[in-house]
């Protein structure tokens, strides 16, 4: 028996709703579109799906949550296409809405917050499929003041310098790990993302770059946790910078989560979590990316 497709999916998600849930969906989708998408270009991932719930009010079921999402994830290709998204992207939506569908159909426990942040943006098209295991925000901002606290900080001058030289100002790509799907959360998957991020900015020349921010771009790490290592020399290599961001609680718990090395290290005061952000100026990443297709 064939597999029905995302689409069919999508749509017994909307048809397993009361009359009265998939009515509160039909009514709510237009203005909570408009107000995710006023919030998209905030430096708070999040507001979106605030900016939704917001519109659903208080007492909205996660049933009424995951109806909205398989409304939109059913025209999320074509929002993706006018936006004049390259084949790098577009290539990979049969996979991201299979497993869309997947998670919708299948949810039996409350909308995690951080899966529903990550799925209004994504059905909407604020955020994109970079590969297999990262998504792509196609419009972040990087202001001024983490160059600056990280040049007082004594690390030199050169994050704000690039800043200034590459129109850190502009609006950049931002990447982000699903945690969901972690099919490409390896060198060769990383690097599809780069390049994804690099055919995006090649079709946007208004953006100055892309950036991502997380405790495995942490220095200590190569040494820690070899296998992670490209994930700060790739970039680097191709002409990214760094911004040192620092410790934190959230840091701590990541980076300790799926290695017992780490763990201990961090428990006994040997290594602490520091989150940096990772800045690709564009014309860096676009080089870098061409490179890797000639290859």
């Amino acid at each position: 028996m064939d597999t029905p497709s995302p689409e069919d999916r999508f749509r017994q998600v909307l048809a397993g709703l009361s009359d009265g849930q998939r009515a509160r969906v039909k009514a709510a989708a237009p203005e909570a579109e408009r107000r995710a998408a006023d919030a998209a270009s905030h430096w708070d991932f999040t507001l979106p799906a605030q900016a939704v719930d917001i519109v659903l009010g208080p007492k909205a079921e996660d049933a009424v949550r995951r109806g909205l999402i398989a409304r939109w994830a059913l025209g999320v290709v074509e929002r993706a296409a006018h936006l004049d998204m390259p084949p790098q992207v577009l290539d990979l939506y049969p996979y991201w809405l299979d497993k869309m569908a997947d998670f919708l159909l299948e949810a039996v426990e409350p909308y995690d917050a951080d899966f529903w942040a990550k799925d209004v943006r994504f059905a909407l098209a604020l955020s994109v499929p970079g590969a297999r295991s990262q998504v792509i925000d196609l419009s972040s901002p990087f202001g001024p003041g983490q160059t600056v606290r990280h040049a007082l900080q004594g690390r030199g001058l050169s994050a704000p310098l690039n800043w200034l030289r590459h129109g850190g100002w502009k609006t950049w790509l931002e990447v982000h790990t699903e945690s969901r799907h972690l099919d490409d959360f390896n060198e060769e998957g990383w690097n599809r993302a780069w390049a994804t991020a690099a055919a995006i900015c090649e079709r946007k020349p208004e953006l100055a770059g892309m950036i991502g921010s997380s405790w495995f771009y942490d220095p200590p790490l190569t040494e820690i946790s070899p296998r992670l290592a490209h994930l700060r020399l790739n970039p680097l290599k191709g002409g990214a910078f760094m911004v040192h961001q620092g410790p934190g609680e959230i840091h701590t718990l990541r980076a300790g989560t799926a290695s017992p090395t780490r763990k201990a290290l961090i428990d006994s005061g040997d290594y602490t979590a520091r989150s940096w952000l990772m800045a690709w100026p564009r014309d860096s990443l676009v080089a870098w990316g061409r490179a890797r297709g000639a290859a």
